[in-house]
């Protein structure tokens, strides 16, 4: 099998739709934050959990396919990147679908007025995504920075 140039791979359809849920959660987060702060409210919550689920199962699919074509592990820079990346990927996602566990229990199991986030959960899931973004454009950073060193 012939391996697709870069080009192709950062524009093939998992990878895109794997960006649009990145962005979507990211921004969609941002807003959950602020809102949070602000007002006490959290305006698109229902959205960012779906949305979740859905960012969840495509990156766990690109994720297998990512490892696959670049294993084993080698001492560079932008396997480090990726590698935290990565790790954190899973800590925010696992830390995402902890709080809407909670959700889902305050609202159809046992319905309160607000549902009742722990607060350590609701920072280790805010600052993993953090991490996720500061490495995710790092590791890509230092990809393409790699490939323009290369001889053609």
């Amino acid at each position: 099998m012939v391996e697709p140039t870069r080009g192709r791979r950062l524009r093939a359809p998992l990878l895109l739709v794997l960006w649009v849920l990145l962005a979507f959660e990211a921004l969609g987060g941002l807003v959950i934050f602020f809102a949070h702060l602000v007002s006490g409210a959290l305006p698109g919550e229902g959205l960012h959990v779906a949305f979740g689920m859905a960012l969840t199962a495509t990156y766990a699919l690109y994720q297998w396919r990512h490892w696959r074509r670049v294993r084993p592990v080698r001492g560079q820079l932008h396997y480090a990147l990726g590698l935290i990346a990565a790790s954190f990927m899973v800590l925010c996602i696992g830390s995402g679908l902890w709080l809407a566990a909670h959700a889902w229990h305050d609202r159809f199991v046992a319905p309160i007025a607000a549902v009742r986030y722990p607060a350590l959960l609701s920072g280790v899931h805010n600052v993993a995504s953090m991490v996720v973004l500061t490495f995710v454009g790092a590791h890509l950073g230092a990809v393409l920075f790699r490939d323009r060193l290369r001889p053609p």
